[in-house]
Order: C-alpha cells, then sequence, then structure tokens
C-alpha cells in the first residue's frame, strides 16, 4: 500500500471570537489537521486589522472563507463588501488558499482575487442543497464554476440518502480540475472516507469529539482510517445498519486489514433501503458487508446466493461479493461464534472436573434461550446442530413459537422464566437487549434462578460484564459474555472478507483492550 504525500487533511472552523478561533486552529494541530478552513464571517470583529492579525499569527496553513448567507450580515450590501475586503487581504498576506462562494463569484472578483495573488490557491464553491444530486447537474455546476479561471473548485452537496453519494464519487474520478467534494448530512460521511479511493486530495474532519453529522473526526481520519494509505486499488468494506454511529466494526477491522497488509477499509454506511444500496454500489470494489439491524432478513433476499445455515436460520450478517462473478453471496457468522464460544467455556469447566471428551459439551443439554430476534434464531439453530433440547422465551410469544416449531424446540411463556426449573446444569443464553446500555440495572431473570444453570451467556456487549453476568459467576456458573461472541463473528467475517487471512490474537488483543 502506497503512502500519499498529497492528501490534505482540514476542519472547518466558525468562532464566534478572534481568541477561540485560534485556540481551535492549535487544537486541529494536535488533532492532526494539515490545514484549516476559518469562516470568518462567523466572528465577530471591529476592524479588519483583527483579523489581519489572526491571519498573520495562524498556526497552521489556511483556507479563508466568507460564506454567504450569514446571520451576522442581515445587510447583502454590507456582506459583499465585507467578503470581498477579507478576501483581498487574504490574498495580500499570501493566505494559501482563498475561497470565494459562487454567489460572489463573479469573474470581476476572482479575476481581481488572481492577478493580485502570487502564491496563494484560489477555489471557487458552491453549496448544493434540495433536489437529487444527479450527475448532469453536478457536471453543469462544475462547468460553471470552472469557467471562472479558479485553480481549484469545491462543492458542498446535501445528500438525503446514501446513494446520492454515488454521483460524488463519478465527479471526483472524472473532473478534469482539483475537485473539493463533500456530501453533508449523515448519509454523507463516505464520501470524505472513500474520497480518496476516488482521488480526493481533500478530506474534513470534525474537531474535538464534535461530531458534524457527515464527517469523521479528525483523529480516527489518522488513526483508525490512515486514509493517507487509500487508494484507487483499495477494496470497500462496511457495516450497513440503522443507525449505525455505535458500531464497533471499524475500530476493529481496520486495524486488521493494515496488520495483515491487505489493501481494504471498513467504513460505517447509513443504510435505509438495501436492496438500492446494492443496486447503485455495484462494483467488485465493493467486497464484502458486515449487516447490522434493521436490515439482517431483507438481506436474504438481496444475495444470490444464501449460505444453507443462514438460509435456516433467515438472517444473513455477513455479505460476500464473490470476485469471480459480482454476486452477492450471505452468510451467518453470529450462530457458529455464539456456540464455539458456549463449548469451550464447557470444555474448560469439563477439562477441571476431569470429563474431556469430543462430542459437543452442548449435545443432550437443555438449552434456555431468551429472546427470538436475529441472534436469537442464530443461536437456536447453532445449538441445535450441537444436539442441544432447545426451551424458548420472549416477551412476544408468537415469535418464541414460531421460532422454536423452526428447531423442533418448545416455547413457553416469559413470566415463567424465573420459575423453569426441570433438571440442573442448564445452559441460558440472552439473546434480547435487556441489561443493554443504558439500562444496565435490568436482568432477564431472578439471581436465584440462576442456581439451575451450568453455564450463563449475554449477547450484550455493551457493558461487558452485565448484571447477568455478574449474579451468575456469584452462583457459581460459568459465563460467556457478548465480547466473546463480537470477537468471534468479527473474526468469521474478516476470514470471508479476506479469503483467510485474520489475525486472531492481534484482534481479539483489540477487542478486549479498546472495547
Amino acid at each position: 500500500m502506497g503512502f500519499r504525500q498529497d492528501l490534505l487533511v482540514y476542519t472547518t472552523l466558525e468562532c464566534e471570537s478572534l481568541e477561540e478561533m485560534a485556540v481551535c486552529m492549535q487544537k486541529a494541530k494536535e488533532e492532526g489537521a494539515d490545514l484549516v478552513e476559518l469562516c470568518i464571517d462567523s466572528l465577530t470583529f471591529s476592524h479588519i486589522s483583527q483579523v489581519e492579525h489572526l491571519l498573520k499569527q495562524r498556526t497552521l496553513p489556511s483556507i479563508v472563507s466568507f460564506r454567504p448567507n450569514s446571520p451576522r450580515y442581515s445587510c447583502r450590501e454590507n456582506w459583499k463588501k465585507t467578503c470581498v475586503q477579507v478576501l483581498n487581504l487574504a490574498v495580500e498576506l499570501d493566505v494559501e488558499f482563498v475561497e470565494v462562494d459562487r454567489e460572489v463569484a463573479c469573474d470581476e472578483v476572482i479575476c481581481e482575487l488572481m492577478t493580485k495573488r502570487s502564491n496563494c490557491k484560489i477555489i471557487a464553491s458552491s453549496h448544493v442543497n434540495g433536489g437529487n444530486p444527479t450527475k448532469e447537474r453536478l457536471c453543469n455546476l462544475i462547468t460553471n464554476l470552472q469557467s471562472t479561471g479558479a485553480d481549484i473548485i469545491k462543492l458542498v452537496i446535501d445528500v438525503a440518502y446514501i446513494t446520492d453519494v454515488a454521483p460524488v464519487f463519478h465527479m471526483l474520478t472524472h473532473c478534469q480540475v482539483p475537485l473539493i467534494a463533500r456530501a453533508a448530512g449523515d448519509r454523507g460521511l463516505i464520501s470524505q472516507l472513500l474520497g480518496p479511493k476516488y482521488g480526493a486530495f481533500f478530506v474534513c474532519g470534525s474537531l474535538g469529539g464534535k461530531s458534524t453529522p457527515g464527517l469523521p473526526a479528525l483523529t480516527s481520519i489518522k488513526d483508525v482510517y490512515k486514509l493517507e494509505y487509500v487508494n484507487t486499488d483499495t477494496r470497500v468494506f462496511g457495516v450497513i445498519s440503522n443507525p449505525v454511529g455505535h458500531s464497533k466494526g471499524p475500530l476493529l477491522h481496520n486495524p486488521a486489514f493494515r496488520h495483515t497488509g491487505y489493501n481494504g477499509i471498513y467504513v460505517p454506511l447509513l443504510v435505509d433501503n438495501i436492496k438500492e444500496f446494492f443496486r447503485v454500489f455495484s462494483c467488485n470494489d465493493y467486497a464484502g458487508f458486515s449487516v447490522g439491524l434493521p436490515h439482517k432478513e431483507a438481506a436474504v433476499r438481496c444475495c444470490d446466493e444464501v449460505d444453507p445455515l443462514a438460509k435456516s436460520i433467515g438472517a444473513v450478517n455477513t455479505i460476500i461479493r464473490r470476485p469471480s462473478d459480482g454476486k452477492l453471496i450471505g452468510y451467518n457468522t453470529d450462530c457458529e461464534a455464539c456456540v464455539t464460544a458456549i463449548e469451550e467455556a464447557l470444555r474448560e469447566r469439563q477439562k477441571t472436573n476431569g470429563h474431556a471428551s469430543n462430542v459437543s459439551p452442548i449435545a443432550g443439554k437443555l438449552f434456555v434461550l431468551v429472546g427470538a430476534g436475529g441472534a436469537g434464531r442464530a443461536i437456536a439453530f447453532g445449538v441445535k446442530s450441537r444436539g442441544a433440547r432447545v426451551v424458548i422465551f420472549n416477551r412476544k410469544y408468537e415469535r418464541a413459537k414460531a421460532l422454536a416449531a423452526a428447531v423442533s424446540g418448545e416455547a413457553l411463556p416469559y413470566e415463567q422464566l424465573n420459575d423453569f426449573c426441570p433438571e440442573k446444569g442448564m445452559i441460558l443464553a440472552n439473546a434480547s437487549a435487556v441489561g443493554m446500555q443504558p439500562r444496565t440495572d435490568q436482568t432477564p431473570i431472578s439471581k436465584e434462578a440462576l442456581k439451575s444453570y451450568e453455564l450463563v451467556f449475554d449477547a450484550v456487549y455493551t457493558p461487558r460484564n452485565t448484571r447477568l453476568l455478574q449474579e451468575a459467576t456469584e452462583v457459581g456458573a460459568a459465563v460467556v459474555g457478548g465480547v466473546e461472541m463480537f470477537v468471534r463473528q468479527a473474526i468469521g467475517q474478516f476470514k470471508l472478507f479476506t479469503n483467510g487471512l485474520a489475525p486472531e490474537d492481534f484482534m481479539r488483543r483489540i477487542v478486549y483492550e479498546q472495547f
């Protein structure tokens, strides 16, 4: 993977006071920004000399911009006059980049700036809001901006769906002049994370944990995604979910790609319509996906082929695009992840008691499952395949009955869970959201009832040590946490993504250190 010297990471500073602007500039430098955009229209200043002082004292290369529609300038004439004055000052001071908005970019303003400048580059910019940003519309806009003679063109485009970002990538690839492009809003995040793949040389990030919709944190650009290594050959992977901001996948898969020397990037994909997503992002470079809520069941219908286990579960959590024919193949790595984690813990316990055996330690056990959603289905089919007797409890009894019928198990009303004790040494698995942050004080079952179980598994991994696991440990049961299932299903996915490469110890270490 080649390192790109030309990629510039910047952040936009909108501050009310000159002091705050100076502080934020320093902070941006610490967080790894190569340059900053100074939005002078957001500042309160009484005289242009104050702006001059700020520009002379700047600690990072800068873009000076003065945007229209600033609430500070209700009178259009005042705004335009101040704007031209600020841009002229920036050129005189030889600031690295001066951005002129299309609303002011009458040819004479740009022409004047171009003749005055010595080293600074002129950016002609436009904000596209409303409507569908088609290739034709963007192409016309670029032609229009190009005619100003500016060195660089910049487009900020409001997008309603992730699929609206595709024309932005097309423009980046085909534009004849340097183009800065950003799709604004939550669904536009990939315009920055994948921009370098399409030749983008400017990437915008947000400062100091202040999350701006559609912008990655500055620190994550450098530490998690390492965008300076992304190039045209980089293969794209990601997690398809809604919401997607909570996903830990990028923190795990990106370092694992770099550790194995695989040229891939793993990004959050905020998808509303999964079928439409696959229709638009259909090239082989979009090579593999994790599938989260609420798309796991709909994903089955998007696949050209589905692994038999995933088909019987009725839920897919991994999709691979087969390179030979571009077909989408669906898998479920949740199932094996959960079952092997439980088996390993039981074998450890048996070893201590001197009963090691090659048969699955789940075989013949009474397996009590709480929850009949996607994770519950994966667990039920998995333990059934190992010979367990399955009993399912779910708040919606009908769902429990349907799943029980599919795995030849039994369904019982949720209210009976605490009193259910036909035998000792059972296994309990919580595949519901009970006990997940922020409701960490909750548990699906009483501590007293846990005494009948040999092992307790909890699919919840935020927090890592749930109340259920704490109480199970206190009554002497073996426990397996959701983090263990998470890391195993991720290793399973990574093997599918990379055709077998999976640095298991490395991935496990990241999860246990950082999650």
